[in-house]
């Protein structure tokens, strides 16, 4: 298996269009074109867990928080060990971040399915420019072809269906200058010949590589290819997620939901204690609307609360955000930044999995949050 497909797997997962504009996702170290048989998935590739990776014979790794954030100017052991000893040994190392927790079914849905939310919907809808529609005309005995190579550079890929494409008849006329070899008719004399309009989907990162491989597989001196920016992005696509649960529960019961699907033993809590005369608020509070944000999402308290919530998951918050928050009425709890994040690895390994049974998936053992209540 080819890192390309892997690759491409992880982008039918999470559209790297969908990141942050900050952020640094994709394929960071490696070759597309290396061998891979086995692939672990962890949120931060340390010195540690690329040690656990070279002795589990790995070839490829995932790892959530991009090993390589901003431009860096040499790779060299001392400048960046990880970096250089992954590129040293071969290992592939690629990034999903902020793609795979806008993407449904990524980091926030699995929160929010640990606190047993149901119906759902993003906190921060996402918003602007979507994947790229490339269009190409070329002969019917050659489309095919062109099709192909257009697919296995990226494109045609909407959610969990590939090579999608839509073909249309029609006729086109040109006429070579004197310098050109057309491959129908001579230079200097106009033409017209049946042609196949061709129409993909493809993620902007990619198109450059889709318009290659559509002018290395296509007959014309110079074909004809159009690229069109599309708006919007997939529904429940987002940051955080928001909804309400089957029936209330008390925040004693989410809390201890959130505890066993992370596998941490202490929280930090920010609540209004109860009033002795109160049925709500603090643990023994009834919460039945639900919000989370994994990772840095604090200042997502107040999109929380205008939705509804009274119980607010994230990763970490400021001093002065918990504050606010608990004043507003909202619980807040705050789980440790990467904690907020690791549980998705163990599902994102399963559906990789699914898509790539020859491929063997492991999840780190060694990676873990740098912060730890004593």
């Amino acid at each position: 298996m080819k890192v390309a497909q892997i690759v491409n797997s992880l982008e039918q997962m999470a559209p790297t269009g969908l990141a942050e504009d900050w952020d640094n996702v994709g394929l960071l170290i490696g070759d597309r074109g290396a061998n891979v048989r086995k692939v672990m998935l962890c949120i931060d590739l340390t010195g540690e867990v690329l040690a656990e990776a070279v002795a589990a014979k790995v070839q490829m790794v995932m790892a959530y928080h991009p090993v390589i954030f901003k431009p860096v100017s040499r790779v060299t052991a001392d400048a960046n060990e990880v970096v250089y000893e992954a590129a040293r040994r071969g290992i592939s190392v690629y990034s999903m971040h902020t793609a795979l927790d806008v993407a449904p079914g990524g980091t926030n849905d699995v929160l929010a399915d640990a606190m047993g939310l149901g119906a759902r919907r993003p906190l921060e809808p996402s918003a602007g420019p979507g994947d790229c529609k490339i269009v190409v005309f070329a002969q019917a005995e050659e489309v095919a072809d062109v099709a192909r190579a257009a697919f296995t550079a990226g494109a045609g890929v909407i959610e969990n269906y590939t090579d999608c494409a839509f073909f249309g008849y029609g006729i086109g006329s040109f006429a070579g200058g004197p310098g050109s070899n057309p491959t129908i008719g001579r230079p200097q004399q106009a033409e017209a010949a049946e042609e196949v309009r061709l129409e993909m989907i493809c993620p902007p990162r990619r198109v450059a590589d889709v318009c290659a491989a559509i002018r290395s597989a296509h007959s014309y001196e110079t074909p004809a290819i159009d690229v069109y920016q599309l708006s919007g992005v997939r529904d429940g696509c987002g940051m955080g997620r928001v909804g309400s649960l089957p029936r209330p529960v008390t925040v004693a019961t989410l809390i201890s939901r959130v505890k066993k699907a992370t596998g941490i033993k202490h929280v930090l809590l920010a609540a209004r204690p109860r009033p002795k005369a109160s049925k709500g608020g603090g643990k023994g509070g009834l919460v039945s609307v639900v919000a989370c944000g994994a990772g840095s999402c604090g200042e997502l308290w107040k999109t929380a609360a205008a939705a509804g919530a009274g119980f607010y998951l994230t990763g970490e918050m400021r001093h002065h955000e918990a504050l606010a928050a608990t004043n507003a009425g909202l619980t807040a709890v705050c789980v440790g930044h990467s904690n907020s994040e690791r549980i998705t690895m163990v599902s994102l390994a399963a559906r990789l999995a699914k898509i790539m049974p020859k491929l063997k998936v492991t999840v780190s053992k060694l990676d873990r949050d740098p912060f730890e209540i004593v």
